[in-house]
């Protein structure tokens, strides 16, 4: 029986799966999706491919695992569609080569159990298995061990790209810190989609992955929950990470609130530690966070393993805590890191969703928590509001590193807490009432007195905020003339962004709403 071609076209069953996007919204119609699919086994079929869909005047676009939240893949009409997750499976150097290979496609998870088993090493990236490398890495994606590791774009020190040069050649750039450092940076934190296809990143060191993880999940009820609740709960914990959370020997703790919307019932907390030497043995500072939380009446809940941007679910008649007393899952760190699996490449269970996002320097001030519980509270007609949720992730620690600043497209090296606003549900009929919801949502906390009018309802880099992490895209923001600053900031991270766009992509053939622009007048 002869091998299945890797060029999927709309005759071919595999192109309704493979055509979509997880975000449910996006293809928006059918006159909108790719028209097809190319999936390619090596790096020279993945060049010969591109080379073609450009000689024929198609528009490519690129995909590793499917994550992206807008609409800069699967909306490509008549265009080509490049998925590199098969680009997965190359053989890892190691630390006696000089350094490891991360192929683009390779899943997190994956990539976990290959470096740990292998090295004993392992990367601070996010905790959904099957978020692919490529988009993650290059878009400076970080997880549970970034505030003790830092970022993994911290430890790149090479890709391998293919880029179009000004006659339309794809030619494979290997860009290091001595050849190409221009572009180099770029693919250290600048988002996907705007220089080319990286098919590889080079670190040079990892760092050690823990032994051991100690994990929690914590309830908080909506049911009388009130304002002045609510507000406590929310500067208790924006105080400490602004404070104790500075503070080296916390850096093993990384924890996500989950503020719902009441219709989800309750807010939850995850977290899961470590001591700096990778070690569970003394758990002082994590029972010394939780305890804060004692006066809020926290309910004991099945911690989510790895911690997802979901509820932990309630433990049924369980007590309220008590100081020391709470339920812990102390779990082997590749345990706890994979030990959930998941489809990937754009398959699993679509659902429709929007999402936003803001770093945050400072505590919550009373009134913006104030706004929280009005809008988590705020009934839209008959629509049910559960699914919408911010998750306010801990942050700093090794993450704040001045020096990677410069070196790297992530310039958010300040910030106490990086916020994702996420806004799931199922229905079309739904759209409406969820997007006006999630944006006053939005506006109102980035407005009044925490911000400078002229960046009103925006996190514009200030004293309180800094700026939007251009792996959460909100294609809203573009309505802002400065919305450039807000994902890279006033310095000359951008000028910088934009040379290299010139250089590395003249015809402007990686593009999307977002993607960083030729030049000012672009």
């Amino acid at each position: 029986m002869p091998l299945a071609k890797s060029i999927v076209t709309k005759q071919d069953p595999r192109f309704e799966i493979l055509s979509r996007s997880r975000n449910d919204r996006f293809p928006a119609s059918a006159a909108e999706a790719v028209a097809q699919i190319e999936v390619p086994g090596t790096v020279e079929e993945l060049r010969t491919g591109l080379q073609k869909c450009l000689s024929e005047g198609k528009r490519p676009t690129v995909r590793s695992g499917g994550h992206c939240y807008e609409d800069f893949v699967v909306n490509n009409p008549g265009g080509v569609l490049f998925d590199v997750s098969q680009l997965s499976n190359p053989e890892l150097a190691g630390p006696s080569q000089g350094r490891y290979i991360i192929p683009a496609g390779v899943q997190l998870g994956d990539l976990y159990t290959t470096l740990y088993k292998k090295y004993g090493v392992g990367i601070p990236a996010g905790t959904c298995y099957t978020v692919g490398a490529g988009g993650h890495i290059s878009g400076g994606g970080y997880g549970l061990l970034a505030r003790r590791d830092g970022l993994t774009v911290d430890y790149v020190s090479a890709v391998d790209i293919l880029t179009v040069d000004a006659k339309g050649k794809v030619e494979m750039v290997h860009a290091t810190k001595q050849t190409h450092p221009e572009l180099l940076r770029a693919c250290r934190g600048a988002g996907g989609g705007n220089y080319g296809v990286i098919t590889a990143f080079y670190c040079d060191d990892l760092p050690k992955a823990p032994s051991q993880v100690a994990s929690f999940g914590l309830n908080f009820p909506w049911q009388g929950m009130t304002e002045a609740k609510f507000v406590k709960l929310l500067t208790t914990y924006g105080k400490y990470w602004e404070t104790r959370g500075k503070d080296p020997d916390t850096w093993g703790l990384f924890t996500i609130l989950v503020c719902s919307h009441a219709n989800g019932g309750s807010i939850g907390m995850n977290g899961q530690f470590c001591n700096p030497d990778g070690t569970c043995k003394d758990m002082s500072v994590l029972y010394e966070f939780l305890d804060q939380f004692l006066e809020c009446n926290p309910r004991p809940a099945v911690a989510v393993n790895p911690p997802e941007r979901t509820l932990p679910t309630p433990i049924p008649n369980a007590p309220v805590c008590s100081p020391g007393a709470y339920r812990l899952n102390l779990r082997h760190w590749l345990d706890a890191t994979v030990g959930r699996g998941g489809g990937g490449g754009g398959g699993g269970n679509p659902q429709r969703a929007d999402y936003k996002s803001s770093h945050m320097k400072k505590n919550y001030t009373e009134d913006e928590a104030r706004v929280y519980f009005k809008h988590l509270t705020r009934k839209m007609g008959n629509t049910d509001m559960s699914g919408a949720m911010v998750a306010v992730d801990s942050y700093g620690g090794k993450t704040n590193n001045p020096q990677m600043a410069r070196e790297t497209a992530n310039w958010q090296r300040n910030s106490i807490l990086k916020l994702q606003y996420q806004n799931y549900w199922r229905r079309r009929e739904d759209d409406a009432a969820r997007l006006e919801w999630f944006r006053d949502f939005y506006t109102e906390v980035h407005s009044g007195a925490r911000q400078d009018a002229k960046y009103a309802g925006t996190p514009f880099d200030g004293a309180h905020y800094e700026g939007c992490y251009i792996n959460y895209p909100d294609i809203d923001m573009i309505e802002k003339p400065y919305w450039e600053q807000l994902y890279f900031g006033t310095g000359d991270l951008y000028p910088a962004l934009q040379k290299a766009k010139a250089k590395y992509d003249p015809n402007n053939v990686w593009h999307h709403k977002m993607s960083v622009r030729p030049g000012r007048n672009a």
